[in-house]
């Protein structure tokens, strides 16, 4: 038979544990949704560190899956790190105009692209790294030219000819080729420090 003070001892050790499991969750829950996916304003804050001041300010901001996080004007719009980097800790925010739009979709999506005539992609905020010579690489190898590129703007042409005689080692000083020979060849204008590499 269970005593007075033994039912009151439990009941108590019930009740805090109960009122712990509350706090806990009161906690955790709120950052487990904040670490699953970044607010709309932390999306934002995002995708306008990649564009210069003058453009940030008015810039319409769009995620990749066409939700409208901001109204605004102007010839450029920009958009927050794609999903699938974010969620890996990625850094890559990108401010386009009309062909980058669609130049960055085709690229995510695979598809042919061919620019109607020049395009300008900025990326201010750098990037966390990819293949100089693959598109769709997601780690260094010895011969795919990973680069971690400082801030950049990026020149789409319509003609892959224009392309010619610049270099497409990114370690060469100076604006060079990426992708090459691929539809979604661009060149890469370093415009600020390229960050240290890890050792």
């Amino acid at each position: 038979m269970l005593s007075w003070k033994r039912f009151i001892d439990v009941s108590l050790t019930i009740r805090v544990a109960s009122l712990g499991a509350l706090l806990l969750s009161c906690v955790l829950l709120p950052w487990l949704a904040g670490a699953a996916e970044p607010s709309k304003q932390a999306l934002i804050k995002d995708a306008v560190s990649a564009a210069p001041p003058a453009i940030a300010k008015t810039v319409k901001v769009m995620d990749w899956d066409g939700t409208v996080l901001r109204d605004g004007g102007g010839t450029y719009t920009c958009f927050p790190t794609p999903p699938e980097l974010r969620s890996k800790g990625g850094h890559e925010p990108m401010c386009v105009d009309a062909v980058g739009t669609g130049w960055a979709h085709a690229w995510m999506d695979k598809k042919d692209f061919k620019a109607s005539h020049v395009g300008i992609a900025y990326m201010l905020a750098g990037d966390s790294g990819a293949s100089n010579t693959d598109p769709y690489a997601t780690a260094p190898t010895k011969d795919n030219q990973w680069v971690v590129e400082g801030p950049h703007v990026m020149v789409l042409v319509p003609d892959s000819a224009q392309l010619e005689g610049l270099p497409t080692d990114p370690n060469s000083g100076g604006a060079y080729v990426m992708w090459k020979g691929t539809p979604y060849a661009h060149t890469m204008v370093p415009v600020g420090r390229r960050p240290a590499v890890k050792k």
